[in-house]
This record gives structure tokens, sequence and C-alpha cells, in this order.
């Protein structure tokens, strides 16, 4: 039979797995590809700052202590979670985060039992408020999913570390002699650049951008080119597997040149032509490549929002039916 004593363990656990949420949700600002992405994980970590204090007066109010040791601890989980993650794709990343997000439902419909059986109406107000917000987080994160899934648009970058990591996952099938010289070298470059990233996220989520963004301009033409070339080498050996999966790859970067792209004279056309052209096309591949090419180039948001949105509404539909 649940106790007072029990509905306190719960309540200290779940704050202190919030306040790893906070912390994780502050991390992944800097990784945002949209402003209105960043919006929304601010104010998840806002919202989560108001749960962990509706959490600490709930432990109040029933006679306990807050875990303000173990809330510190789950700051520090965070950021070695962040440190782990440099090892990581982001896809990984974020199940990671869809997994903390499940515990925590999970945990406050635990809570919300025993504060029923109790019956203590203050707790179960604040665990049935838990229990919607984590309910829309899992869902969020299952639709940023989708967009990967279905190739974009991506909600979040991966740092600098990896994206070399997935690079050099998505290159390890390809001719050993001609790609393995290259990953071994990016994955040290990458932990070089990966240390100097990890050492100003803890510091300041703004300048983690801003080595992002400028560690990814150093290297983008590198890695255009040499994709580019990879499938050549392919295509002259008769691989045509390879050479596929390395174009569909370049595809999915916008690392093409205009006469690949699906409509013919892109980069002549004004926005308002552009975003008419997208509508017409009816390969999902095209448009991700598209949005992809306009991304890496010109960043037209209204182009870019026309071909977001027929990509984000396959994701949405492929989330409900998961």
């Amino acid at each position: 039979m649940s106790t007072k004593t029990d509905l306190l363990a719960q309540l200290n656990a779940l704050l202190r797995l919030t306040n790893t949420e906070i912390m994780i949700a502050e991390t992944r600002r800097a990784q945002a590809t949209r402003p209105e992405i960043e919006r929304e994980l601010a104010t998840n970590a806002d919202m989560g700052r108001q749960r962990a204090e509706l959490l600490a007066t709930s432990i109040r109010q029933l006679d306990g202590v807050p875990d303000v040791v173990g809330a510190a601890a789950g700051r520090v989980a965070a950021s070695l979670k962040a440190a782990v993650e440099q090892g990581q794709d982001l896809t990984d990343a974020v199940l990671g985060d869809l997994a903390l997000e499940h515990e925590l439902l999970n945990r406050t419909k635990l809570a919300t039992m025993m504060a029923e059986h109790l019956e203590l109406r203050q707790a179960l107000r604040t665990l049935e408020r838990l229990e919607r917000a984590h309910s829309e987080t899992i869902e969020w994160l299952t639709i940023r999913l989708a967009e990967v899934a279905t190739g974009g648009p991506a909600a979040l970058r991966p740092t600098v570390v990896q994206s070399f990591v997935g690079l050099s996952r998505r290159l390890s099938t390809l001719p050993a002699r001609n790609v393995a010289g290259t990953v071994n070298r990016s994955i040290d470059g990458a932990n070089r650049i990966g240390r100097q990233t990890a050492d100003a996220a803890r510091t300041n989520t703004r300048r983690v951008r801003e080595l992002i963004d400028a560690a990814g301009d150093i290297w983008t033409a590198g890695r255009d080119a040499g994709l580019k070339r990879t499938e050549e080498i392919a295509a002259d050996r008769g691989d045509t597997e390879q050479a596929h999966t390395v174009n569909r790859r370049r595809r999915q970067l916008g690392a093409v040149e205009p006469a690949e792209l699906p409509i013919r004279g892109y980069d002549a056309l004004r926005a308002d032509e552009a975003s008419a052209r997208i509508t017409r096309l009816t390969d999902v591949d095209d448009v991700r490549t598209i949005l992809a090419y306009e991304s890496a180039h010109k960043a037209r948001k209204s182009v870019i929002a026309a071909a977001g949105d027929r990509v984000e509404r396959r994701a949405t539909q492929l989330a409900a039916a998961s």
C-alpha cells in the first residue's frame, strides 16, 4: 500500500529528472535550425522551471524537503548527457531525449495513482499538469524524429562532432581505401573541435551556435567536393549501388549542382516563382532536394517555408501513424 513517503520519493525523483530536462532544453536551443524551434525550446525550459517549482511546493505541502542535491545532480546529468552525445549522431541524441520524457511521464502516472489513493487533491492537480506537459513534449519529439525519417526540415542541427560522426557512419560502406583516410582525419579534427564546443556550451549557448556555424562553413565545401568525387569513383568502378547512396546523401545535404535540381533554371527564379514550382513537385525526395539546396544557398524564408510545409505534413502523418 502506497504511503505519503512513497509519494514524496516519486515527487523528488520527478524533480531531479525535471532539472535534467530543463538543462537539455537549454542545450538544444543552440542546435535549433529555425527561430520558432528555438522559441519552443526556450518555452519548454521556462515551463520546466515552473514544473520544478510546482513539484517543490507539493513536496513541502506534504511536509517533505525538496531534494536540492538531487536537483543539482540532475543538472550535472544533463551536462554529462551533452558530453556523451558528442559521440552520437543527432538521431541517437533525440532518442535519448524521448526516453527521458517517457520516464518522466511514466513516473508522473505512478505518482498520480499514489496521490489518488491518498486523496491528495493539490498534488493531483500538479501531477495532471505534468502529465499533459510530458505527453505534449513526447509528441513534439516524435514529430522531430519523423522529420528526420522523411528527410527534413530538421528542427535541430547536429553539433560539429555529431556531423562528423553521422557522415562517417554513412560513408562506412564506401570503398575503404578512398574513405578510411578521410574519415579518420575527420574524426580526429572533430575531436579537437568537439572539446572546444563542449567547453563553450557550458558557458554560453549563443557562442556554441557561432562555433557550430563557423566550423560548418569551413568544412562544408570540402565535404561537398569529397562526396561528389566519391560518387564519381563509385560510378567509374561500376558500383551503382554506392554511387546511388552517395548521390542521395548529396541531395539530402543540398550539395548538388544547379543542373541536378528537379526544377529547371531554379537559381534564376524569384521567391514566389520558386514557391509555386515547388507546389507542383510530386516526389517528396525532389522537395527535400530543393529544401536542402535552398537552405544551403539563398535561404529565402518563403521558399523554405513552402518546401518545408509539404515535407512537414508528411512527417506529421507518419508520427500519427506510429
